[in-house]
């Protein structure tokens, strides 16, 4: 397996480990106390941004390997280098307003969906070759 899948993963979750501490500072700077999830809506926006990456990592970490696995671990490393562009400029778009996070979303899920149907079809040929 490809050292440069392995340091994808690495940058993706150090990714998710930035928006896991910015909810913490959130939570400070707008006063909303744990567990309270709503009541300001920077915050909020904050606590998608954490949430919602979480959601997209756990189909891209397993496509990303696979496709790594199937088809190739070089454009592997290269989807997941976009997949980390895409969401932070997810995140940085949606810090500053809901409707900004729509091309950073758009960068990320077609590096997801590229992996995911990449795999398949990866995964499929090995099954025909026997």
């Amino acid at each position: 397996m490809s050292l440069w899948v392995a340091l994808a993963t690495i940058g993706a979750l150090l990714l998710y480990m930035f928006v896991t501490i910015r909810v913490g500072s959130a939570r400070a700077k707008y006063g909303v106390p744990a567990p309270a999830m709503t009541g300001n809506a920077d915050f909020e926006r904050v606590v998608r941004v954490h949430q919602n990456t979480l959601e997209q990592l756990v189909v891209f970490l397993p496509a990303m390997w696979l496709f790594g696995m199937f088809v190739s671990a070089r454009y592997a490393a290269l989807l997941g280098l976009i997949w980390i562009l895409g969401r932070a400029l997810y995140a940085w778009g949606y810090y500053k307003a809901a409707d900004k996070r729509g091309p950073g979303f758009g960068i990320a899920i077609l590096a997801t969906i590229i992996l995911v149907l990449g795999s398949l079809g990866g995964i499929v040929q090995a099954l025909m070759r026997g």
